[in-house]
C-alpha cells in the first residue's frame, strides 16, 4: 500500500494572496462605486433624495421602463424557450445559423442595433415613410424603445437553456412520449420542471439587461423629455442639467436593481449548479 499523502495545495501566502486580490478587486469596482452613488444622492440629506424620486419626469421614467421590460422580457422568455427546445432537442438544418444569430446582439454593439432600427423605421429609412403614411410611429417613440431592448436582450433566456437541456438529454421526454403524453403534457410535466431553476435565472438576467439598457434605447427614443427617457436616459438628462442630487438619487434605483439582481443570481446559480449536477451524475 501506498503512504498517505496529502493532497496537494497551493501555498497559504499564495490563498491569501489571491483572497485579498479577489477581495480588493470587488471592493474597488463594486463596492465603491455604489457608496459613491448612495453618498452623492443623500449628499444634501434624505428630503432632497426623496423628492428627486418622485418628480414626473422621474416617475415617467420609471413607468416607461417597467413597461418596457414588461414586454422585452416574456417576449425573449417565448422566443428562448422555443429556440432553445429546437436547438438542444432537434438536430436540422441551419441549426448552427440559429445558434449564430442568438449570439448576434452579444457582437453588436447595442450603440449599432439602435442605428440600424433608425435606418429601418426612420422618416429616412426603408420603412420609415410608409408607417408615416399610415400613422405609424417607431422610431422616438415608445415601440422603437421596446423593439431595441428585445434585441439587446434576445439571447439571455435562450443562452441560458441551450447547456442546461443539451445536459439533460431528451430520455425523459421520449419516455413520457412513448407512455402516451402529448407534446404540451410532455413540456408542461417533463421539460418544464427540469429547465426551471435556468429560466429563472434567464429571465432574471434579461430583465436586468431590459431596464439597464441604454446605448441602443439612447439612439432611437430622441430623448423626449417625460415621453422617451428610461431610467438610464433620465439620470444622463439629470446629469448633464448639473442636477447631481436628482441624477444620484434615481441612479441608486438602478445601483438597488444591481445588488437584488447579484443576490438573486447567486441563489439561482447555487440551486442551478446543484440541479445540473443531479442531471449529469
Amino acid at each position: 500500500m501506498p503512504p498517505h499523502r496529502r493532497p496537494v495545495t497551493e501555498p497559504r501566502w499564495m490563498r491569501v494572496t489571491l483572497c485579498l486580490l479577489a477581495l480588493g478587486f470587488l471592493t474597488l469596482f463594486l463596492a465603491l462605486p455604489l457608496a459613491a452613488v448612495l453618498g452623492q444622492a443623500l449628499a444634501r440629506g434624505v428630503e432632497p433624495f426623496a423628492a428627486a424620486l418622485v418628480t414626473p419626469d422621474t416617475m415617467a421614467a420609471i413607468r416607461l421602463t417597467l413597461l418596457t421590460a414588461a414586454i422585452a422580457v416574456p417576449l425573449n422568455l417565448v422566443f428562448g424557450l422555443a429556440a432553445a427546445w429546437a436547438i438542444a432537442k432537434f438536430r436540422f438544418p441551419l441549426r448552427g445559423l440559429l445558434v449564430t444569430l442568438i449570439d448576434l446582439p452579444f457582437s453588436v454593439s447595442p450603440v449599432v442595433s439602435g442605428l440600424i432600427y433608425v435606418l429601418m423605421f426612420g422618416l429616412q429609412g426603408w420603412l420609415g415613410p410608409t408607417l408615416a403614411a399610415h400613422g405609424i410611429k417607431i422610431i422616438f417613440a415608445v415601440p422603437g424603445i421596446v423593439l431595441a431592448t428585445i434585441f439587446v436582450t434576445l439571447p439571455f433566456v435562450a443562452r441560458e437553456l441551450i447547456p442546461l437541456m443539451e445536459a439533460q438529454g431528451r430520455e425523459e421526454e421520449e419516455a413520457a412520449i412513448v407512455l402516451g403524453a402529448g407534446g404540451w403534457r410532455t413540456f408542461l410535466l417533463v421539460t418544464l420542471p427540469n429547465i426551471k431553476w435556468g429560466l429563472l435565472y434567464g429571465v432574471l438576467l434579461c430583465n436586468a439587461r431590459a431596464m439597464g439598457e441604454f446605448g441602443a434605447v439612447s439612439v432611437v427614443s430622441g430623448h423626449i423629455r417625460g415621453m422617451t427617457t428610461t431610467i438610464p436616459l433620465h439620470v444622463e438628462i439629470l446629469y448633464n442639467e448639473y442636477d447631481f442630487v436628482g441624477a444620484f438619487a434615481v441612479a441608486s434605483l438602478l445601483a438597488l436593481l444591481a445588488l437584488v439582481t447579484l443576490a438573486a443570481k447567486t441563489f439561482l446559480e447555487w440551486v442551478h449548479r446543484d440541479e445540473l449536477a443531479a442531471h449529469t451524475r
